[in-house]
This record gives C-alpha cells, sequence and structure tokens, in this order.
C-alpha cells in the first residue's frame, strides 16, 4: 500500500496515517492493534495515560512487521512534568511497552496553571539524547506554549498532535505549526464519530465521490497536510480508514467541509489555554 510520508523537522520520516489505540486494552487491544500492522498501519499512538503501552508493546512483538518499520509513539501524562519524574516516567513508559526506545514521546498536555511544561520539555531533551526516544513533540500546544519551549530551550517540536476534525479545523494553529516545520497530527479525527458520520453535507461529497464519510473526511485532512490518527478495533473499518490515498477532493469540496467548522467545535470544550490532564 502506497502511503506518503511526512518527514519531521529532525528526521523522522512518518506514514500520513496512524493508527489510535485509546481504549485499546488488554487481550482485545492486542489482537486490534497487531490487526492494525497486519493491515499496513506503521504509526501506533498510545500514552501512560491510556494505561496500554504493554498492550501496544505486546502487539509489536507479535506482529510479523519488523520493528524498525514500526513507528511507535506515547505521551508523558500532566502528573509528572517535573524534570526528574518526567525522565522516570519515559523509562516506565518503555517498561511497561517491553521497548528499548521510543520513535516518538509527546507531552500530552501543557497544563499552564502548573508552570512546568518546560521542563517536561528539558527531560523530553535529555531522553532523546540518551537514546531512549528517537523524536520528541507536543499534544495539545498552543502557539505561546511552543514558542516558550523554543525561546528556553531552542529545541523545536517535531509534532504537535490536536484536537482536529471537520467541526474544529484549526486553521491558526495548523499554520503556525507549518510556518515552525511542525507535523500537526489530529487525534479524533473523525469527531464523534456517532454523529459526524451523519453529516449531511459529508453524506453528498461521500456519494459523489463514491466513498464512506469517514474515508473523506481522513482525505480532507490528509490533503490540509495534517496527519490523522483513527481508531478502529475491526478489520474492515482498519482498512476502510487507510484506503484514502488513491481519490482526491477538490478545491471545492475541501472548502464546503472547511467551512462546517464551528466556534464551539471541540469536542468536551478541551481548551489547552485552561484545561488541565494529570
Amino acid at each position: 500500500m502506497d502511503i506518503p510520508k511526512l518527514t519531521t523537522n529532525d528526521g523522522l520520516i512518518l506514514p500520513q496515517i496512524g493508527f489510535g489505540t485509546y481504549k485499546l486494552n488488554g487481550a482485545l487491544g492486542v489482537n486490534a492493534i497487531t490487526s492494525a500492522l497486519s493491515n499496513h498501519y506503521r504509526l501506533l499512538d498510545t500514552a501512560f495515560n491510556y494505561e496500554n503501552e504493554g498492550a501496544v508493546g505486546q502487539a509489536v512483538k507479535r506482529s510479523e512487521v519488523e520493528r524498525s518499520q514500526i513507528i511507535v509513539s506515547s505521551k508523558l501524562p500532566g502528573r509528572h512534568h517535573h524534570y526528574q519524574e518526567a525522565l522516570n516516567t519515559i523509562q516506565e513508559s518503555l517498561y511497561r511497552a517491553g521497548l528499548d526506545y521510543y520513535d516518538l514521546y509527546l507531552i500530552h498536555w501543557p497544563n499552564p496553571k502548573e508552570d512546568l511544561y518546560v521542563q517536561a520539555w528539558q527531560a523530553l531533551i535529555t531522553a532523546q539524547q540518551m537514546g531512549l526516544v528517537r523524536s520528541i513533540g507536543v499534544s495539545n500546544f498552543l502557539p505561546e506554549h511552543i514558542d516558550r519551549l523554543i525561546d528556553e530551550t531552542g529545541v523545536t517540536p517535531a509534532v504537535n498532535q490536536i484536537e482536529l476534525h471537520p467541526y474544529f479545523s484549526e486553521a491558526p494553529l495548523r499554520e503556525y505549526d507549518q510556518a515552525h516545520q511542525i507535523v500537526t497530527l489530529a487525534w479524533s479525527p473523525l469527531g464523534r464519530a456517532s454523529s459526524m458520520l451523519q453529516d449531511p453535507v459529508i453524506q453528498g461529497i461521500a456519494n459523489d465521490v463514491g466513498r464512506s464519510v469517514g474515508q473523506v473526511i481522513l482525505r480532507w485532512e490528509t490533503q490540509l497536510g495534517v496527519l490523522p490518527i483513527p481508531k478502529a478495533a475491526h478489520v474492515s473499518r482498519q482498512r476502510e480508514n487507510l484506503n484514502v490515498f488513491d481519490f482526491e477532493l477538490s478545491p471545492a469540496q475541501m472548502q464546503t467541509i472547511t467551512n462546517l467548522d464551528r466556534p464551539d467545535g471541540r469536542l468536551d470544550n478541551q481548551d489547552p489555554a485552561e484545561y488541565e490532564e494529570f
């Protein structure tokens, strides 16, 4: 399967679609993640707070795909932003997964009221220097947070993973990331699937191009230059979500979807300027 690649500012090559693992836990999670690898996914996204790093690591071990061909990404929780705690947590992440290194490691949320995210970033820089992680980035960071990281450490994140879907298209933040050569990853790329997959505007475009609504949304994101990370437990949906690179949306169709953006489009009102997760 010919999946386009994106290259980060520190040289990590990423497939332009990944596999989300949130709530894929235990044996059922291992089976779903192993299936995703069999279906040509090569980027697995997890987090310390997902409590499934072990399942992801087990799937990597069971898979016939070589470890060197798999990008495994995890995230640091807010309760461990202090420098030494962050370093310890990264190592615990690796022990949980049974891996020698992570390809990508992110700060999960900036938690600005705690004001420790620069310490956490310094720990990620150290972890990269130690060989524990190959590339480092952030999740849910706003421009002012990233500016501070760059100003105080001189190191620019490789990626910024953010909430992004047709109801919340994040144009200013995408433009900021692009200007700083930061790859934008999209979590919840299909929004609340139960409602967004029923959107009549997107359904009309899907009918026109002969694809599912989910495929149209993921294609919209990849044409924006974003790397979506959809989750799917079932084999058929895994394959469908990955099969989005053999058609193209017109500029008018792209704009129609972008116009669905809403001021209150966030799924759970998780504004990184205020929201904190520990």
